[in-house]
């Protein structure tokens, strides 16, 4: 049981953010859900995943693997807005 800290749909929400946040860093430079997959050691299917809006969960290491690889500080992950 979740309690009260967070409910479910927090957690959809928060995975939703990351995700997406993913996506728009990768595609910024360049990268397919191929590329960072095989530069990372990671299954592809795990990166669309990781984008897709049924999400993936995923330990703060991987997260920040992502992130240096991109070269995004990890907390521009959990940016809620959205950029024009």
């Amino acid at each position: 049981m979740l309690g009260d800290f967070m409910k479910k749909n927090d957690f959809d929400n928060i995975y939703n953010i990351i995700g997406s946040n993913i996506k728009k860093y990768r595609k910024a430079k360049g990268l397919t859900q191929r590329n960072l997959s095989e530069a990372l050691l990671l299954s592809e299917s795990f990166i669309a995943k990781l984008e897709s809006k049924t999400h993936q969960t995923l330990s703060i290491d991987t997260l920040a693997l992502i992130a240096n690889y991109l070269g995004v500080d990890i907390k521009k992950f959990f940016d809620e807005k959205k950029e024009k």
